[in-house]
């Protein structure tokens, strides 16, 4: 006989892809919950089935007022409610901190019942440092915007990961190339499911692999960490360009200076030009 939960707020990972992978406490979470909290019910009612649940659900997204939540809230005393998400870990890219957060001040008990997440399985994958890393959701969908939201964490010494649309891809990538040099990186795809792939190698040769054919499947984009070399002082770019431009057109000087010093394709175009002048 399973053990009745307690009440509160029960944060439930679900299944990325492969159905396999909810854990047992998740499925007892699930089936014994008084009411649960789904993005997507439809999708979350699979999940249901494939468990054999039939328990009470509610939509809850990012567009759920702050009337419904105090109303969810207010029902968490008495009653085991379970947050879930399409797929995943709740609240990763993903509506809930406002929910969590009310409940907490509101003196409720909060649970978790961690298992799958894509940005952690990608890293797994991709191959690159996992000592410290860092998950930026999505990038912006317009270029100008996109390329500030790089930019700005172009310098940061750690492996960085992005979520990412089969159609965008190949511009992202070749903003990422544009921005950050050569610098390793991996596409991780349909991770779980029957056509998992994980495509390794740098940001340039990926931008160009995926420029046309864009993919299908949830994407995640795992880019490496700065070389110690994109820390390279003026004084080296300089002697590099000035080379480099002897032989070369200030374009092609840029492209082979900044794979050669690992520093951005813009930096160093832009520093042959004044040095070409």
């Amino acid at each position: 006989m399973e053990k009745a939960l307690t009440a509160g707020l029960h944060i439930v990972a679900t299944p990325i892809g492969n159905l396999g992978d909810l854990s047992p406490r998740a499925a007892d979470t699930l089936r014994n919950a008084a009411l649960i909290l789904a993005e997507d019910t439809r999708v979350t009612g699979k999940l249901l089935a494939h468990i054999g649940a039939k328990v009470p659900m509610l939509r809850y997204d990012d567009h759920s007022s702050e009337a419904e939540r105090e109303r969810i809230v207010s029902r968490l005393g008495a009653e085991a409610i379970a947050l879930v998400s399409d797929a995943g870990t709740p609240l990763i890219s993903d509506p809930g901190y406002k929910l969590v957060r009310a409940a907490r001040a509101a003196g409720h008990a909060i649970h978790t019942v961690p298992g799958p997440s894509a940005l952690i399985a990608a890293l797994t994958l991709a191959g690159l440092p996992t000592d410290r890393f860092l998950f930026l959701g999505f990038l912006p969908a317009k270029s100008k915007a996109r390329s500030d939201a790089i930019a700005e964490v172009a310098g940061i010494r750690a492996t960085l990961i992005f979520y990412e649309s089969g159609r965008r891809l190949g511009d992202s990538l070749a903003a990422l190339a544009e921005q950050l040099g050569g610098r390793e990186a991996a596409v991780a795809r349909e991770i779980s499911k029957l056509h998992e792939e994980c495509v390794t190698g740098s940001l340039r040769e990926l931008a160009s692999r995926y420029a046309q054919a864009a993919p299908k499947g949830e994407i995640v984009v795992v880019v490496g960490p700065p070389s110690a070399t994109t820390e390279a002082s003026a004084e080296q770019l300089d002697a590099a360009l000035d080379e480099a431009l002897s032989r070369l057109s200030p374009s092609r000087a840029a492209a082979e200076v900044a794979e050669k010093l690992g520093i951005a394709r813009k930096r160093a175009y832009a520093r042959a030009l004044e040095r070409s002048r």
